[in-house]
């Protein structure tokens, strides 16, 4: 593998663990604005606490996207940034507002608390939407360049408000939103509340497969380069198979309960659905004008960044491990006392727990 296919799949196993992580975490804001029933305050509370301990840990993957896009692929960052500022901007607004929010609203004010759940709930709506947008313009060549001098040649709004950007932001919301329902009815110690994010989960399903085939539809009119990716290629048939295998698995586990399964499968799910996007547009950057090779930096650059990535992997990996085994982990006395083993009893519904995605 070339050093810029190396980096290139490094960027997207970072967008990866950023949407099942962080997106998640913006699904959660969605259900915190749909919030309903007897439940409300109950469901708030259990999305803000499945949230609290690791939101902010969970924008080093965007984090680390970005650096590596304008470290080693300077000519596509600028494009980007150039052509979609408008909704990047949008984007990043809204990551702003909705971590303000989320920490503004822990006042005791009920009046500073509803503003601020208000904020954060629309915010985690807007964001993804947002993020949706910016990758579905980009998929649909929607930003150009001059060949000769790789000036951007798109103007600040022809590459993102046309139908096809606006399917794949809907499309992103229903994904984000299914897997934080999923992850939630693993997070819910209390049986109602794990079956009002099992409903949830389903219907996000439904939403998630309605806009996934209008994206597909709209994709063969207005991005033929991802068009001929989902469909031309030798992988073509066997990743769509994955991937509804996946989808079918997940919403099965749901029906019947199985929701550790269910939050495996949707997961993978998920990331399925953003390789496949990757692998649509490979070798393009910025289809069809700039291929990986033509926009990465020098070889000896990309070299230093792979040298970097690894050391710098030894200190994140298992700091990030070791957080989620802190905050999401069971401890032993608990998973003895919730499955009635010898030591414990058995714990009532509702009663405070660990249980962690």
């Amino acid at each position: 593998m070339d050093p810029a296919t190396a980096v290139a799949a490094v960027l997207v196993a970072s967008l990866t663990l950023y949407v099942l992580g962080g997106g998640a975490d913006f699904g959660g804001g969605v259900w915190d604005l749909f919030a309903t029933g007897p439940r409300a305050r109950a469901q708030r509370d259990l999305v803000a606490d499945a949230i609290g301990p690791i939101w902010e840990a969970n924008h080093v993957w965007l984090v680390l996207a970005v650096v590596l896009l304008f470290v080693a692929f300077p000519t596509a960052f600028a494009a980007i940034a150039t052509a979609l500022h408008v909704p990047l901007a949008l984007m990043l607004v809204g990551i702003v507002l909705r971590g303000s929010a989320f920490t503004f609203r822990t006042y005791d004010d009920p009046g500073v608390h509803a503003r601020w759940s208000r904020i954060f709930a629309v915010a985690s709506v807007v964001t993804p939407v947002m993020l949706g947008v910016c990758i579905g313009a980009v998929a649909a060549g929607g930003v150009r360049l001059d060949p000769a001098t790789g000036a951007v040649r798109t103007d600040f709004v022809s590459a993102w408000l046309r139908p096809f950007p606006f399917a794949v932001g809907l499309f992103t919301l229903a994904l984000f939103a299914f897997l934080a329902a999923v992850y939630l009815t693993v997070e819910a110690e209390d049986r109602g509340l794990r079956e009002d994010f099992r409903r949830r989960a389903l219907s996000a399903a439904v939403a998630a497969g309605a806009l996934a085939f209008a994206s597909l539809v709209l994709a063969r009119l207005d991005a033929p380069v991802m068009w001929a990716g989902l469909t031309a290629r030798p992988w073509s048939l066997p990743f769509h198979a994955t991937t509804g295998l996946c989808a079918s698995g997940a919403i099965a586990a749901l029906w019947t309960r199985r929701f550790r399964l269910a939050r495996a499968l949707a997961a993978a799910q998920v990331a399925f659905v953003l390789w496949g996007w990757a692998a649509s547009q490979y070798p393009y950057v910025l289809p069809p004008d700039l291929t990986l090779a033509a926009a990465a930096a020098p070889d000896r650059v990309l070299g230093l960044l792979l040298a970097a990535l690894a050391a710098g992997a030894v200190v994140l990996v298992p700091s990030l491990v070791y957080l989620f085994r802190v905050f999401k982990g069971r401890p032993p006395a608990l998973a003895r006392l919730e499955s009635g083993a010898p030591g414990g009893g058995t714990r009532a519904p509702g009663e405070a727990g660990t249980d962690r995605r």
